[in-house]
């Protein structure tokens, strides 16, 4: 029987638009597509792990206005609860700005989130239950952090699994550090929070010995083309990635992320699960989009493929 899963997390409305290249500073670049849309880390993730087939609760928070509406519209159509919906009568719903080049599928982002910089010890509390009745918790760092630190906190005191991806980059406490018990950074992620230089396996490794020493048991860092590297503290593996042409890169972290979950909620070790999440990840950047563009499970099942490799090495 699989695990229940909560994301806990951030909702924003992208707006997104395409181009021949992307603007640099002070420049002023001609679009040719534009479009609204479901996203935010949070959203993203919880739908990658629904459509995945996982057992998902989402909590995020929106405002009382069009883009909130637009959010449960989204849920509701693609069967997802909105029971553990909260919206808020002071702050909007949040908002990304997303600019794809549609010759690399490479994007830039900013993010204003909104509604989900004001979950307050109230909100916590009144969904305490449901964090202490999941088997998975995966956050972000999309929230407030004081709300973040406070949901890990009865996460881990109820024993459950906190899955941490430390995006967008930002430092974090050592007190919520220690409560982690998989962190998956990208290569930039993982440098802001241990001063690591990531580029390859070697760079990789040294990054998890000091994720390790922090008390953080499992390590996955995702590195693109190169792959995911994973570490449970006893062993390390390159998980390679499954190369396709990219559309659109946006949200490749999210499906993985939600595939990860997803692959452990079914019994899976970190090192298949890091696989299936590749699976997810190499089907989203096939579509534009974030959230719209995560796969169903067919799609993945018709995919997906455990690797055969023995790439692993004593840690």
């Amino acid at each position: 029987m699989s695990k229940k899963v909560m994301v806990w997390g951030s909702y924003v409305a992208d707006l997104t638009g395409k181009a021949p290249h992307l603007p640099r500073a002070g420049e002023t670049v001609f679009g040719n597509w534009f479009k609204t849309g479901p996203g935010g880390k949070g959203s993203n993730q919880a739908v990658a792990a629904h459509r995945a087939g996982a057992d998902v609760m989402l909590v995020t928070k929106l405002g009382k206005d069009t883009f909130g509406d637009h959010a449960l519209d989204f849920y509701h159509e693609n069967n997802i609860s909105t029971d553990l919906i909260l919206l808020d009568e002071d702050y909007d719903t949040g908002i990304a700005l997303i600019c794809v080049d549609e010759n690399t599928g490479q994007n830039q982002i900013l993010v204003v989130p909104g509604a989900c910089t004001n979950f307050t010890a109230k909100d916590i509390e009144t969904l305490r239950p449901k964090i202490v009745a999941s088997d998975i918790l995966l956050v972000q760092l999309e929230i407030n952090l004081d709300a973040l630190e406070r949901v890990v906190k009865i996460g881990k005191q109820a024993g459950g699994m906190i899955v941490l991806n430390p995006a967008p980059a930002r430092k974090i406490s050592e007190e919520l550090l220690s409560m982690v018990d998989i962190i998956t950074p990208n290569e930039v992620e993982a440098e802001v929070l241990t001063g690591v230089s990531v580029f390859d396996e070697k760079s990789a490794q040294k990054a998890a010995e000091i994720f390790h020493a922090n008390q953080v048991k499992t390590v996955v860092i995702t590195m693109g083309k190169s792959g995911v590297f994973v570490s449970d503290g006893k062993k390390s593996k390159m998980v390679e990635a499954r190369i396709v042409e990219a559309m659109d890169t946006t949200g490749a972290g999210d499906a993985f992320n939600g595939g990860f979950v997803t692959a452990l909620a079914e019994g899976k070790d970190v090192f298949e699960a890091a696989d299936f999440g590749n699976a997810l990840a190499s089907l989203s950047v096939q579509k534009f989009g974030t959230a719209p563009s995560m796969p169903f499970r067919q799609e993945i099942d018709n995919l997906f493929v455990p690797e055969m490799g023995n790439n692993e090495r004593e840690v």
